[in-house]
């Protein structure tokens, strides 16, 4: 899994075989968009209208289980993308993490496979750390990413460090991918 935040909402995610390009509109302006999306399997919004996207009950949902070896080569690898909240997405991929993208305050309730799970947050740094508190009052994901500069990750970081426990956590860098 590779993950390239360009700013605001706007990252490109290598997964499960699959590029999917999440809000290229809200890209900085110096960024091309038209390079942003080249390539790309899917793109997808998670700010604005979500009627590209299904809707579930992250609560309920169960991952999908990964394939027998010996069925591998009949059933494609497929990724699935679901809105679980109002500017919050989740990616699903047979074999990798799930990605919860996070934008905004309000989030779903989580069930337990969020503790194997990697989050993304996204915003000011008041919603990044509203959002990290309701998320670690509910999961313990294995890897949290902050999509902010350097003096807002900083701010996040302060105030999330006592939550953390086991979870890892990254800054995202402008245009340079992560590998998770």
């Amino acid at each position: 899994m590779k993950l390239t935040w360009f700013g605001g909402t706007t990252v490109r995610v290598h997964v499960g075989r699959s590029i999917l390009v999440v809000d290229p509109q809200a890209a900085p302006f110096e960024i091309d968009r038209n390079e942003i999306v080249s390539g790309a399997d899917r793109v997808l919004t998670l700010i604005g209208d979500h009627r590209d996207l299904p809707g579930l009950d992250p609560k309920k949902w169960r991952p999908r289980k990964a394939l027998r070896l010996m069925d591998e080569g009949e059933q494609p690898s497929v990724v699935h993308v679901y809105r679980i909240a109002p500017e919050c997405a989740l990616i699903d991929a047979v074999g990798e993490p799930q990605i919860m993208l996070i934008s905004g305050e309000q989030l779903p309730r989580f069930g337990r496979w969020a503790d194997d799970g990697v989050a993304v947050l996204f915003g000011d740094v008041e919603a990044m750390i509203a959002a990290g508190d309701a998320l670690f009052a509910m999961a313990r994901p294995r890897l949290l990413a902050l999509a902010a500069g350097d003096d807002e990750a900083a701010m996040v970081i302060a105030a999330l460090r006592d939550s953390l426990g086991d979870t890892g956590l990254m800054t995202l860098e402008p245009a340079l991918a992560l590998e998770v």
